[in-house]
């Protein structure tokens, strides 16, 4: 019987899909040379005055629609005071005590439960710059590139009680924001980023035990490593008496473990006060009003919605609404009139293969929906066998080829003419005497010995119904 209670709350920290950055015309491109996207705004000279981008405005507060948060109708910035490197200002321009956003809630299922996580708050803020360590030069350096881009932080409640929790509050998330089209999600560019609050508490125990945050976490699997990690070292301190201390830990993947970086911050270390270089942000009904009327299907409406309409499980819409261009894909092989089943079937078993060894998302991919609509429709018009088919497919997605024409082109159509296939059936019978006299004698699990020369004989283009059928009517 589990001792300890996991308390887990979580702060994501969403870069938004803006051209130029929050408070300057700089372009917020990633992979250009270090300080190359730098002005005196965003690179924190003295006398500079920043000019808020209303697109980010927009943005965060679609976020906050989208996951049942109040939007303020008037919010504030705030000036978040500490030194680093990488922040040229010596404070970094975020929001606090009046938020953007508050209160709204995301909804998760894990081994089959539903549960809703609560999130506290949404706010608008930059991004500090990144400190390079050069080991070859023994020295470091400072790229302002990313100073200044625009992020929205979400915080949650500490309602999470395991690393699979999570995991999947964050994947819900992540969903959100791609299918609102405001961040990439690319976890591994750092736009999508994450820390989390850990600490344990005797089970039956109302009040939180002291917390360690866990910073430097750059995928999901991460994730869950991390959180599962620090679980167990800060259950080992309390069972041998001592304090988990406040701090922050920086996870390293390599070794698997957390280690020490400072101690914890709370809020009034940040000094923090109202920017008087920023008026308060204003919004009104009719603005709200628009941008909710402008929200998609979200990935929760469109999950049921393909259980309800394609007759999917709820693993499969589950799997296919986690992506937008997913989704989008799926629907537009079900429009082109494959059987959703199906469609379903193959896009996560060969399309998702093909997909992961070329390392690319499926918007950009070759091979169309139409395209994979029509192999799904030979398969099931007997042209060609699924054998066959699974074959073919990997050439068909690197060329985007059209099924139809490259199976004409190929010879690859199904034999299903009863004539050509019963001279086929004979000769393999009167190949393996031994064989028909003991299925005869009741070794029935021969069928597929016959059946496998048949095809062998035919290169795979044999109708395997027509096969059996044929087979019994020889065999006896």
């Amino acid at each position: 019987m589990a001792r300890y209670e996991t308390v887990i709350g979580v702060e994501v920290h969403a870069q938004l899909k803006t051209e130029s950055k929050i408070f300057c015309g700089c372009s917020t491109r990633f992979g250009v040379a270090p300080n190359e996207n730098v002005c005196p705004v965003c690179s924190g000279m003295p006398g500079v005055l920043p000019v808020l981008n209303a697109t980010v405005v927009e943005y965060a507060a679609k976020m906050g629609l989208a996951t049942g948060c109040t939007v303020n109708p008037i919010s504030v910035f705030a000036r978040k005071n500490y030194f680093y490197p990488d922040l040229p200002k010596g404070y970094q321009t975020s929001q606090f005590e009046q938020p953007i956003c508050e209160h709204g809630h995301v909804d998760i299922v894990v081994d089959g439960t539903a549960k809703r996580i609560g999130i506290t708050r949404i706010h608008m803020e930059e991004d500090a710059g990144k400190n390079i360590h050069s080991a070859a030069d023994n020295a470091s350096y400072v790229d302002l590139n990313r100073a200044c881009v625009p992020l929205i932080e979400i915080v949650s409640e500490p309602d999470m009680r395991s690393p699979e929790e999570v995991v999947a509050y964050l994947k819900a998330l992540r969903a959100i924001l791609v299918y609102l089209d405001i961040c990439d999600g690319n976890m591994e560019e750092g736009s999508f980023r994450c820390d989390a609050n850990v600490s344990l508490r005797p089970v039956g125990q109302r009040q939180f035990g002291t917390r360690a945050e866990i910073k430097n976490i750059n995928s999901f699997r991460h994730v869950l490593k991390a959180i599962e990690y620090e679980v167990e070292r800060q259950a080992d301190r309390l069972d041998d008496g001592l304090p988990v201390i406040q701090e922050t830990r920086l996870y390293d993947a390599t070794k698997n473990s957390t280690a020490s970086m400072r101690g914890k911050e709370e809020a009034h270390d940040y000094r923090y006060f109202p920017d008087p270089d920023l008026v308060p942000v204003r919004l009104d009904a009719a603005t709200l009003a628009r941008w909710e009327s402008e929200l998609p299907e979200l990935p929760e409406a469109r999950r049921a919605r393909f259980v309800r309409q394609y007759g999917l499980s709820d693993y499969d819409a589950e799997v296919l609404t986690a992506e937008r261009d997913m989704a989008a894909y799926f629907e537009a092989c079900a429009a082109a009139g494959a059987d959703p089943k199906t469609a379903s079937n193959w896009m996560q078993s060969e399309l998702l293969r093909e997909l992961n060894q070329a390392a690319i998302p499926i918007s950009q991919t070759r091979l169309s929906a139409a395209n994979l609509a029509g192999l799904i429709k030979l398969i099931d018009a007997g042209e060609i066998s699924g054998k066959i088919a699974k074959q073919i497919f990997p050439e068909l997605f690197a060329q985007g080829l059209d099924p139809a024409a490259y199976v004409r082109q190929k010879g690859l159509s199904q034999i299903s003419d009863s004539n050509a296939l019963e001279s086929a059936v004979e000769a393999v019978l009167a190949a393996n005497p031994a064989e028909v006299e003991a299925f005869r004698g009741g070794k029935t699990k021969l069928m597929g010995f016959f059946v496998g020369q048949i095809m062998k004989a035919t290169k795979g283009q044999a109708n395997p119904g027509l096969v059996n059928e044929l087979l019994r009517q020889k065999l006896g």
